[in-house]
């Protein structure tokens, strides 16, 4: 087992203490990825909720290092489906679950580890009271070593605190289905600075022309920053942009 030095304690305590502090839901979750980096050697990770409607497991996803949505693509991993629907809380190593040889075989490991040049990854379901209400992957890429027991306990002085605090969210009847503002987008879509200057251009109803003057870009660059916002959002016109973010903060 870990023996966590000094350091790690104080980062771990900051962690938890961020876990009930942090007003915003996404921002903490932010914020948990970005921290859990100093603790855990990791390259990308994912937090997704549990989907609460019908036909989906995940949804809402806020990323580190990573802007794929794979809430879609998870519908197809099969070997994993039981453990996150099962209602109890796990912390594993993909490797513990399916072996290698069979895990670099798969149409998943094909669409999302290899296009991402990731090879081993650690999982936390997070569960409480039978019910499935999250879960968090961190990813690591080819060439390195697996995850080690070291790195689950870590994850494992965790897991209660969020457990808990993904239990209040539910219970306190916050939808994700409600208007975001612009920093929340930033923040939860992993949007670049440039990106995060043309959604606020947008959202005060400036035109291209206005918006290439301000920041001096070309109305070709405009069109890349503006689809590949669109492209992590998940929508592809601009009235489902504001149908999504608030106007004003």
């Amino acid at each position: 087992m870990r023996k966590l030095e000094t350091n790690d304690w104080i980062i771990l305590n900051n962690i938890i203490y961020k876990i009930y502090t942090t007003e915003c839901f996404d921002e903490m979750r932010y914020e948990l990825l970005e921290q859990l980096k100093t603790v855990v050697d990791f390259d990308s990770a994912d937090f997704y909720m549990a989907f609460e409607g019908e036909g989906k497991l995940l949804c809402d996803p806020v990323t580190y290092n990573c802007n794929m949505d794979l809430s879609e693509m998870y519908e197809d991993l099969d070997y994993s489906r039981g453990i996150l629907t099962s209602g109890k809380m796990l912390i594993y190593r993909e490797t513990d679950i399916i072996s290698d040889e069979v895990r670099v075989k798969t149409d998943y490991y094909k669409k999302v580890y290899k296009p991402n040049n990731w090879h081993y990854a650690l999982q936390i379901v997070i569960a409480a009271h039978e019910k499935f209400l999250g879960a968090i992957t961190l990813y690591r890429t080819i060439g390195k070593e697996d995850f080690q027991y070291d790195d689950v306990f870590v994850l494992d002085m965790l897991k209660d605190h969020l457990a808990y605090r993904l239990e209040q969210f539910y219970k306190s009847g916050e939808t994700r289905g409600d208007k975001i503002t612009v920093s929340e987008a930033v923040i939860k879509y992993g949007l670049t600075r440039r990106e995060h200057a043309i959604l606020k251009c947008l959202m005060s109803g400036q035109d291209n022309s206005e918006i290439c003057e301000k920041l001096v870009i070309t109305p070709n660059t405009l069109k890349k920053h503006i689809l590949n916002i669109y492209r992590k959002l998940g929508i592809k016109r601009r009235v489902q942009l504001f149908k999504m973010v608030k106007e004003y903060e």
